[in-house]
């Protein structure tokens, strides 16, 4: 009965929040203001056979400066929360208190409010700014420490300071996913940031979609892309010119060339400002496509000049990758596009099909003099006789005028090449053009990195061309250059014989030696089956007491294999056989002695 009588009495209670935190509690005699901490206390300390004896802890007022007052006609005594706070300290009694838990002061969790409603914004006495906390961020991402960053946010931020973020911090770790090309990271920041109730910007949409064309997978990046896109159009929301411009980069980046294209299409249908860098966008789209890039870059350097804009120095840069690895796909396709500009109707741009991109009429004659050039203000095709003509890409690059017809047009444009643009020069010009190549960039004043000088070894080494890669190397000795391992190994790839394999190792040991330049090599003499070449590369091992790793092992064991093929083939030359044999069964002996020095047969 008492239980019973209790929770009626108790639910009749009216209780009234007042200003300052304390309780209104009314009374048959008096209104008394009640301090919620000893409402608390005596509900704790209420038991079915009595109040609970306590360790001779009497109850006091928040403040023994002055006794409680009863709230009469109005009177009120006032308590704050930091009166409350001290009084707890003071108490220390856990067995009355339970623990020491200040939950109360939290603000409460109902449904419906997001996880920001769990933070306390400025809950130490001194909290950074947030452009403090900016600063941090900023700090480890110019040194490329991406955890550390995010470190900031999720641990001091949350976790230790409880302070709710705002968009700026987290469209700034965005930014740095996307630049690391950290796509699930980013969107997983994107799902807090609608957890903690943050604003989404157009900057968060931009990076999200940057994130998606830096990744290391383009099969996963196209889909968190088109997940993205989804998105938008449910919310209706209406993509700026920077938001089309990263999701052309992302779509054309990771191999969707079609959506690339429609993308543009709908900028010029709402009218947004369309640049020079959108499409230097789907330039980049063009290169993902192999068999068809190169057809798409040409309509897209069309189109550039269509739109009253002229190209930078990124454009031409990135069309040079075109002409390196793309096609230009098959004759049927190619006739049908104009490669002139799109201002001319279907009967003129029939005209052309058959008489100058075909060379089938007496027009064709007029022009068989002229180079052709194709990325000019004026585009011709000149002595072209056809698309099937266009096979390598020393032809696509005479498409486009050639080496030094582009170097003119660059000039006429102002437009000033860099290292970047004579090394994609360098991978599609003949090599009779090479000297020209160093002409030109002695005349540009460029200052030649790294990268440039091992493209000229492997092209040289390509050849075989050992002495001319050997001799970049005191070419970049004059420059201030070291040789790093990309260096080598391209000059390994020119190694013909066996006193050039030693020369090598004996320039290559002066620095450094690796296991990847040596499966260069081994490579390079399993494919002319030189057997004294795999020897003398199996003793530098074992002399310089080197470890192989399984690629080496696999490339000696697959070469085996090969040479088993051979001898189980038609014996055409039973004379050049019977060498080859006892080569081989010399070859196998030192292999096996070879393994046993590196205890590799155990």
């Amino acid at each position: 009965m008492l239980p019973r009588l209790f929770c009626n009495n108790f639910r009749r209670l009216k209780l009234g929040a007042l200003p300052n935190g304390s309780l209104k509690v009314p009374n048959s005699h008096n209104s008394t203001l009640v301090p919620p901490i000893l409402l608390q206390q005596n509900i704790v300390n209420f038991s079915l056979s009595g109040p609970v004896t306590t360790k001779n802890t009497k109850l006091k007022t928040p403040t023994n400066k002055a006794p409680s007052k009863s709230a009469t006609d109005g009177d009120r005594v006032e308590y704050n929360i930091r009166d409350e706070e001290m009084y707890l300290q003071s108490l220390n009694d856990p067995d009355t208190f339970q623990s020491r838990d200040y939950g109360y002061l939290k603000e409460s969790v109902v449904p419906g409010y997001t996880v920001q409603s769990t933070l306390i914004e400025n809950r130490k006495r001194n909290p950074l700014t947030e452009e403090q906390y900016a600063y941090r961020i900023k700090k480890h991402l110019n040194n490329n420490r991406l955890k550390e960053a995010i470190d900031v946010l999720e641990i001091q931020m949350i976790e230790q300071d409880q302070v709710k973020p705002k968009t700026y911090i987290f469209n700034l770790l965005i930014s740095g996913c996307a630049h690391a090309g950290s796509s699930s990271k980013a969107f997983n920041l994107y799902t807090k940031m609608q957890q903690y109730g943050v604003n989404v910007t157009n900057a968060t949409y931009t990076s999200l979609f940057n994130a998606c064309a830096n990744g290391p997978w383009p099969h996963d990046g196209l889909n968190k892309a088109r997940r993205l896109r989804e998105i938008l159009l449910e919310k209706n929301y209406e993509p700026n010119a920077p938001n089309y411009n990263a999701m052309i980069k992302a779509f054309g980046r990771c191999g969707d060339v079609t959506t690339a294209f429609k993308l543009v299409d709908e900028m010029e249908s709402k009218d947004l400002d369309i640049q020079v860098g959108t499409y230097n966008f789907l330039l980049q789209a063009c290169i993902s496509d192999v068999n068809y890039g190169f057809r798409h870059a040409l309509m897209v350097w069309n189109k550039i000049y269509q739109r009253r804009l002229l190209p930078d120095l990124h454009s031409f840069n990135l069309m040079f990758r075109c002409v390196r690895d793309c096609s230009i796909g098959d004759i049927k396709t190619m006739q049908q596009v104009n490669l002139l500009g799109s201002t001319l109707d279907s009967d003129e741009q029939s005209k052309i099909n058959d008489n100058q991109l075909l060379n089938n009429d007496s027009q064709s004659s007029e022009i068989i003099d002229e180079a052709p050039g194709l990325v000019s203000h004026f585009p011709q095709l000149g002595s072209l006789a056809g698309p099937h003509e266009v096979k390598t890409p020393e032809d696509r690059l005479l498409l486009l005028g050639g080496f030094k017809g582009i170097l003119n047009e660059m000039e006429k444009l102002q437009v000033r090449p860099d290292v970047k643009t004579f090394t994609a020069l360098l991978d599609v010009v003949p090599s009779t053009a090479e000297h020209e190549i160093i002409e030109s960039i002695r005349k540009h004043n460029v200052k030649c990195d790294i990268g440039f000088f091992n493209c000229l070894i492997k092209k040289r080494s390509m050849r075989l061309d050992y002495d001319g890669a050997k001799g970049v190397l005191n070419v970049m000795e004059t420059a201030g250059l070291r040789p790093n391992i990309v260096t080598y190994a391209a000059m390994a790839m020119g190694c013909r014989n066996i006193d050039e394999l030693r020369d090598f190792l004996t320039e290559v040991h002066k620095s450094r030696m690796s296991t990847p330049i040596l499966e260069v090599l081994l490579k390079q003499g399993c494919r002319r089956r030189d057997f004294p070449y795999i020897i003398e590369i199996m003793n530098f091992i074992s002399k310089e007491e080197l470890k192989p790793n399984k690629q080496f092992l696999d490339t000696l064991h697959r070469f085996i294999d090969d040479c088993y093929s051979v001898l189980n083939a038609s014996n055409d030359n039973p004379t050049g056989t019977a060498e080859f044999e006892a080569a081989f069964d010399n070859f196998k002996l030192q292999f096996t002695k070879w393994k046993d020095s590196l205890g590799l047969n155990v």
